[in-house]
Parts: structure tokens; sequence; C-alpha cells
């Protein structure tokens, strides 16, 4: 399995989980899939919703609807465990995906998240507002406050967020508000996944520019550092990052919390012990409206970034839902990103 995967260029916790494959001659492993199914808020309502992950096909067996017959046997299973929906995410340009699962299989464009990517400094901490309070909440007050104030509004919201928050991986939740009493209707919340713990990440292939950019930081570095300027770290060698997740934000004044709270995370980063993580990551999307004010206070490098990602739909057990997916997914609420997922 492992050599088929690596052929094929390369955590999960929900309730239900599933591994497939296909044989070819000679009973040789040429394909792979995984999914789960979960309870999440979707248009107003609770559903099911099956998640498409892991699709892999041997390079010399593509194009000969292996990946069609995975894909339509995973969807099989989702509908024997009770899911309305499947959904899977790629990126824009890869069109082998986009002929596999829109032109064959009858998916649609659902969202359009990016991808934001801020590198850490190790050892170095960044100076906090100090018009800025910040704390740590108890699951029970996460949980509440996800469920009152951010489920109505999110577009796949977990209905097991407990599960999550509760999880040995999720590190916890924070919430930032100004010291002001004239500013108490303003707050910030966002909760962090530790996915160092599970797997390390490492570039390659990565262009000169990218290259001569991190010589320059090492070579340089502590002048840098001492300038108040972020170093870039060596991310060549395999190296862990945080994910940020359940970003939410309230108030007028709301976009320079959320930047004290990602700077707190990026704090924690670089005073981990032994320096595990090197990056802080979130995915946003802007919604329909193509509203970006959410990912403007996000620090974040655009040469890290990436806004390629998209998310695809289709129902199971209703075809006309179809025809209903693209119009509802105009709504300007915003998406729940699943750390279990990442």
């Amino acid at each position: 399995m492992g050599r088929m995967e690596k052929s094929c260029e390369i955590g999960h916790d929900h309730q239900t989980l599933l591994f497939t494959d296909t044989l070819g001659v000679g009973n040789k492993l040429v394909g792979s899939i995984q999914g789960s199914v979960k309870p999440v808020e979707f248009h107003d309502k609770s559903v099911r919703v099956g998640y498409v992950l892991g699709l892999r096909v041997v390079p010399s067996y593509r194009r000969r609807g292996i990946g069609s017959i995975l894909v339509r046997k995973l969807e099989e299973w989702f509908e024997s465990h009770n899911a309305d929906y499947a959904y899977m995410a790629t990126e824009k340009d890869n069109e082998a995906s986009h002929g596999l699962f829109i032109g064959r299989l009858g998916y649609v464009v659902f969202r359009n998240p990016a991808i934001l990517v801020n590198p850490v400094n190790p050892g170095r901490g960044l100076k906090l507002p100090s018009d800025i309070g910040i704390r740590k909440l108890k699951v029970k007050e996460a949980e509440s406050l996800y469920r009152r104030n951010v489920a109505a509004t999110t577009e796949f919201f977990p209905d097991d967020i407990n599960k999550i928050l509760r999880n040995k991986l999720s590190i916890g939740t924070w919430v930032a508000y100004y010291n002001n009493v004239d500013n108490t209707r303003s707050w910030a919340m966002l909760s962090v996944w530790d996915s160092s713990k599970v797997f390390k990440l490492r570039i390659e292939r990565a262009p000169l520019s990218y290259l001569l950019l991190t010589k320059v930081s090492k070579l340089f570095g502590k002048f840098l550092s001492l300038l108040g300027l972020t170093v870039l770290p060596d991310l060549f060698s395999p190296f862990g990052f945080y994910f940020l997740y359940g970003v939410h934000s309230e108030g007028p004044h709301c976009g320079k919390l959320v930047r004290a709270l990602c700077e707190h995370v990026h704090n924690m980063a670089a005073l981990n012990d032994g320096c595990a993580c090197k990056v802080v990551v979130v995915e946003v999307d802007k919604g329909s409206n193509g509203d970006d004010s959410l990912q403007s206070c996000i620090p974040h490098w655009k040469m890290l970034s990436c806004d390629d990602d998209m998310w695809c739909i289709k129902p199971l057990k209703c075809e006309k839902n179809k025809f209903d997916l693209s119009e509802r997914s105009k709504s300007p609420s915003s998406l729940f990103v699943d750390p279990r997922e990442v």
C-alpha cells in the first residue's frame, strides 16, 4: 500500500471511515480511496455529508475508469450510511479532477476558499497590542459560543463540534476583546489544531525566487529579527504546522482582534519546544459576494499562500437538489473547515 501511494504522489476521526481499493492484473493494488460521514449544518438544516478524500490511482493505470469505479463505490457506501450529500476538495487547475467529478460524476462547484500560510520565527514572539485582552476558553465555553454565534451563519458546521474541541490534537480556543469598555461589542475567537502531531510537510521543486529568499533569510536571520522582520524558516526539511479553525469575529472593530489572535498563535508556535511548527495555516472563504475582509485581517505571506482551492458537492438522495446548489452556494454565509479533514 505504501508503494502504491508513493507512486501516486502523495487522520481522520469521524463516526465512520472507509478504505476501498481495486485490483489490477495479478492482484496488483492500483487504486485506493477513503471517505467519512458526519452530521453538519447545511442550508439551515442538519444533514449527513460524505467526504471524499485520498483518491489515488497508479499513473500507469489511469484513464481506465478506475477512479470512477472507486468514487461510485464510495458514494454507494455513503448512501448506505444515510448521507444526504457527497463533497470533495481539489484545485482549480486540476483538469483531471474536474473532468472526473464535475464532468462525469455530476458534482457542482460549491465554494472557493483560500489557504493562508504565515511563517513562524522560532524563539521570537511578536508584541501584541496592549489594548487587547486574550483569554483561553474552557471547552464547554467554546462549544457554547460556537453553537450560539457560529452554527447559524456557517455552512458545514459540524454537529459534533464538542468532539473536535475535546480531541487531543485541539490545543484550545481563544477569544480576544478590547480592554476598553467602549468596544465591548467587538470580539473574535478561533481554535488551534496541532497538525504536527499527525504528519510533517516539506517543500519540493520550489521556484528560484523562494530558494534565494530562503538563503537570504538564513544568512541574515539574526539581523532581520532585530529589525522586527519575519524570517523565512527552512521548509525544505520536514516541518509541522498549527491549523486555525472556527475563526469568527463580530463588531465594528473586530479586524484588529483577529490579527491579535493570529499573532498570539504565532507566539505559541514560536515558543514550542523543538520548533516543530514552522508555519501557521488557516483556510477561509470569501463567500459569494467576494468579501475578503476576514482574509485581509489574517497575517500571511502571499508567496506561501494560495487561493486555488475548490470545494465541490453532489446530492445523493434527490437529484433535483443539484439544481438548487448553485443558487444556494451564493449565500454570504461562511464556511467551517473541519480540522480533521486537513
